[in-house]
């Protein structure tokens, strides 16, 4: 006994926390909820670092991404076995079990409650593993996305918490996967809002910013502080400079802008088998991989040259050009890696050619042209995800200093306007949502019903009972003082005001006053509703989806049956949902 006591307090207290989270200001329940995540994302997120590094570190001489080292015929072994192998998975898994990265991040989000299917999840762990470990030409990045969401999807589902709160919890996940990639804590925050979320608020800010502390401080607990890049000189000695970053930003943006072309191009082949087309982007990747094996893997070893000044002019041009036409291709064709870390390596060389032909033209500047591919990276990755603050933040803390902020500002600013205008693109993944068929375009209002859950504006104030009940009955439905009568015949459900009954009960019959006639609820004067199920995880925008449906103007909440508890835990009317982002004053107003 004592232990089912135990039991239900708990239970008790899981429902009053689900049900605080409906509201738009449950900020310390999801703070609390963001340092879960990002502690259980951060062991995630080294988990799969560790599995890429630990093989190419055996495997391959001097560091985790010398696949330069290996010998032609071994190169295309290893990126044709894995690209085999790759093909013949994705075929396994089917059209929908294969979703992965960063667009299947944004559809579920935007469009399917937050809710990530576990399968696509760990599909994306082990596949990007065999992705990154074959010298596939792609990024760790958009994988690590998907894996920060899905561990924070997953908590939410499996506590059941309403789906108002999904956003925030896979903002808290993605930047926690960011900054555990990375180590760049304030960088994970600025992209899992920007890119992910799509919104800035106070209460979403709050358990962002600490579950992405969390990721970094597991990071680098189990791995140390190590740096995936070279810090390089990151200081602007001439304002002359200024108008020269302005035209490479013209460049950057003509490289992005095709970065995204081909990305969405190469989608187009949808017809063909996923077998034929990954070993397709297979043989190219291998082809290019003959005379430059440096589009293998991450590239940050590349970055790291470009940015210490150790590749020549025509080595960084061949290693933008090859990178730049191959990674959106291949990854266009259904390779499943990530679009970022590839921009990354494309713009740091394209920074360093740049800088190297200033110095030639400016010897009196003194121009280094490391200080340029640091530039390069920020702004080919802001141009390429259509994410500014994200990149200004993520050259910010990757440099170790605040100088570089304000010629970043300016070459970011010109890459990503022009590259929108020229192109008339949005980012990658916008553009990768389009060519899939999917949309993530919400109203305000939409937006602002998908952050309160049904709970928070519910009427709790009810009372349950059958059709029939006597007078007696009836008077003790009133005493709780409830504004809704449930009447509950198991298969239809209906809401009577209680004003309705009270009504009624002062002017009853004599035959009804006697108790020798039983009153029928449903038919006493007055207003019945009949009633239709909405869940009590839902948001607001799933309750006004569901009026639609339905054709009504009330819905009952509805929670776990149990022996002493009916499945109704509330009314939520459409006048209430109307009122709670379209105030009453502006009704009138309209009128």
């Amino acid at each position: 006994m004592a232990l089912l006591n135990r039991q239900d307090i708990i239970n008790k207290k899981l429902n009053h926390f689900r049900h605080s989270l409906a509201y738009i200001d449950a900020l310390p329940q999801l703070t609390l909820l963001g340092l879960v995540i990002g502690i259980v994302t951060g062991l995630i997120i080294v988990a799969f670092r560790s599995a890429v590094a630990a093989p190419l570190t055996q495997a391959l001489p001097g560091h985790a991404d010398n696949f330069e080292a290996l010998s032609s015929p071994h190169r295309t072994i290893l990126i044709m076995g894995g690209a085999l192998v790759l093909g013949l998975v994705l075929q396994w898994l089917g059209k929908y079990r294969s979703q992965l990265s960063v667009t299947h991040v944004l559809d579920r989000l935007h469009n399917h409650q937050g809710k990530l299917p576990k399968t696509n999840i760990i599909a994306q762990f082990f596949l990007a593993i065999i992705c990154l470990t074959t010298g596939q030409s792609t990024g760790r990045e958009g994988p690590a996305v998907h894996l920060g969401a899905g561990v924070a999807s997953q908590i939410g589902q499996w506590l059941r918490l309403p789906n108002n709160s999904m956003q925030t919890l896979i903002g808290c996940g993605v930047a926690a996967a960011i900054s555990a990639s990375f180590d760049t804590p304030m960088a994970g925050v600025i992209f899992a809002m920007e890119v992910i979320v799509m919104e800035y608020t106070i209460i979403g800010f709050v358990p962002v910013i600490l579950a992405s502390v969390m990721g970094t401080a597991v990071s680098q607990l189990l791995m140390g502080n190590p740096s995936d890049f070279i810090v390089g000189n990151t200081n602007m000695h001439s304002l002359l400079e200024l108008p020269y970053m302005a035209a490479i930003s013209v460049v950057i943006a003509l490289c992005a802008g095709s970065y995204i072309r081909l990305n969405t191009l190469a989608m187009s082949v949808k017809k063909i088998p996923i077998v034929i087309r990954v070993l397709i982007a297979g043989g190219l990747t291998a082809g290019v991989a003959h005379w430059v094996p440096s589009v293998m893997g991450l590239g940050y070893d590349t970055v790291n040259a470009a940015i210490a000044g150790n590749i020549a002019l025509s080595g960084l041009i061949i290693i933008a050009l090859s990178k730049l036409i191959l990674t959106p291709v291949v990854i266009g064709l259904g390779v499943p890696g990530g679009v970022i870390g590839p921009s990354l390596v494309v713009g740091a060389c394209i920074g360093g050619i740049m800088g190297n032909i200033a110095q030639h033209l400016f010897p009196t500047l003194g121009i280094d042209p490391s200080f340029y591919a640091i530039l390069g990276m920020a702004s080919m990755m802001a141009a390429t995800i259509n994410a500014p603050l994200a990149a200004l933040v993520c050259v910010l803390e990757l440099s170790y200093n605040p100088n570089i902020i304000f010629p970043a500002m300016l070459m970011i600013v010109v890459a990503c306007v022009l590259c929108r205008q020229i192109f008339k693109v949005e980012g990658i993944f916008i553009e990768q949502l389009k060519k899939s068929g999917r949309s993530i375009e919400s109203a305000p209002a939409e937006q602002a019903l998908k952050r309160a859950g049904v709970h928070s504006i519910m009427d709790s104030k009810i009372s349950i009972t059958e059709a029939e009940m006597d007078y007696e009955q009836a008077k003790k439905l009133l005493i709780s003082k409830p504004r809704w009568i449930i009447v509950d015949n198991l298969t239809d459900k209906y809401g009577i005001p209680a004003s309705d009954l009270a009504k009624f009960l002062e002017n009853a019959p004599i035959n009804v006053l006697s108790l020798e006639v039983q009153i029928n609820m449903l038919e006493i004067p007055g207003k019945q509703v009949q009633l239709f199920p909405i869940h009590e995880t839902a948001s607001l925008h799933e309750a006004m989806q569901a009026f639609h449906a339905k054709q009504c103007t009330a819905l009952y909440v509805s929670q776990p049956r149990t022996p002493t508890q009916s499945d109704v835990s509330g009314i939520l009317t459409l006048t209430a949902v109307q009122n709670y982002y379209q105030p009453r004053g502006f009704h009138h107003a309209v009128d």
